[in-house]
């Protein structure tokens, strides 16, 4: 059996080239051939990556970035050349550059559709693109989620029900430094500490966490790790509600010592509001290390199918800040409760959000499609 990822860019920035990378690596490694095609990042030269004998990354020149899509001429020449060599291409979904490259490559054989997220932001892109995303669909033999509630729920697959599956996101346990994790619970005083990991940007809802924090008292720390366009903002909003010296804006923190943040941390916090946030990779992340998840409930999105309420965590209304202050009180002052969602994040993640569960799921479709 060969297998064609296709989709996003190289190096992985985000969820849905993390997930199109991890399926080469995983699927490679268990003899699998493999490949990955996708366009580079703007700063990101062409090359061809050799994960191993069975798998590799052919990342292309990225001549324009529209929106979030890179702009990859080069893509619709080579798949043009390759697809005939695999039995199934997985394409990942949104990328208007990739589905283009698969409606002109002649292609003529299965395709797994791998359904991340609708396009809900750029408006204008999506009256454009609609047209490509329409045959899309309609070419695809399988389509997956990475939940169950998004893909029955999205106003696009409401007629293609019966070709629709999922694909639970994995990953590989993180490994923590214990003596910088020790390091960082002393720099807070050993305070409740409450990590929420992502980019500064709206739908993260970061406002209201803060604003949540105001309403604590100072046994608890809030850390936010991650960059973007509304850091001075939020710098602001601390400053105006005076918790300078409860919330720390970390800034971005680098792959090697993210680990570390979630072992410190007493409780992760996922904070979002819009359904643009569809999984959430940075849940599981948190549950491999037995960490009490707090996350939002947005209609549509998988969210809180991933943190299951009252299991792995507690799952409150979205932009609220009271309930995330109920949330975070409840779990600090139960030791017991702080436990059981302990044991049952790290639990829920062994079950159905490793690396691995993801990888056999996907051998699973591949072998019915």
């Amino acid at each position: 059996m060969n297998i064609l990822q296709l989709g996003k860019f190289y190096p992985i920035r985000g969820g849905v080239e993390k997930v199109m990378y991890d399926l080469t690596l995983g699927l490679s490694e268990r003899k699998v051939y493999c490949d990955m095609l996708c366009a580079s990042t703007e700063d990101h030269p062409a090359e061809t990556i050799s994960l191993n004998a069975y798998g590799d990354v052919i990342v292309l020149p990225t001549r324009l970035k529209l929106a979030a899509t890179m702009l990859a001429p080069k893509m619709i020449s080579k798949l043009r050349r390759i697809a005939k060599y695999y039995d199934i291409i997985h394409i990942h979904h949104p990328d208007p550059m990739a589905c283009l490259a698969l409606f002109l490559s002649g292609y003529k054989g299965k395709v797994v559709l791998h359904w991340h997220a609708d396009i809900l932001k750029q408006k204008t892109l999506l009256k454009l693109y609609a047209p490509l995303q329409s045959w899309l669909i309609k070419r695809a033999d399988v389509i997956v989620g990475t939940t169950p509630i998004y893909v029955a729920e999205s106003p696009f697959l409401q007629k293609v029900k019966h070709k629709i599956d999922y694909i639970p996101i994995g990953v590989s346990p993180l490994k923590s430094d214990k003596e910088e994790v020790a390091r960082i619970r002393e720099r807070y005083g050993h305070k409740h500490l409450i990590f929420s990991l992502g980019r500064l940007v709206e739908y993260k809802g970061y406002e209201y966490l803060i604003r949540a924090v105001a309403d604590l008292d100072d046994s608890f720390h809030l850390l936010i790790g991650g960059k973007g366009p509304l850091k001075t903002s939020l710098e602001a909003l601390i400053q105006e509600l005076g918790v300078e010296d409860r919330v720390t804006l970390l800034g971005f923190i680098p792959d090697e010592e993210i680990a570390n943040y979630y072992d410190a941390a007493d409780i992760f916090c996922l904070s979002s509001i819009w359904k643009t946030e569809a999984f959430a990779i940075v849940q599981i992340e948190a549950m491999s290390f037995g960490k009490p998840v707090v996350s939002t409930h947005i209609p549509g999105s998988g969210v809180s199918w991933v943190n299951e309420n009252g299991t792995s965590g507690l799952v409150v209304e979205k932009e609220n800040p009271e309930a995330l202050v109920t949330a975070f009180k409840k779990i600090a002052a139960d030791p017991q409760l702080k436990q059981s969602l302990s044991e049952g994040s790290k639990k829920r993640y062994e079950t159905y959000f490793t690396r691995d569960k993801m990888v056999e799921k996907a051998l699973e479709i591949y072998k019915q499609a």
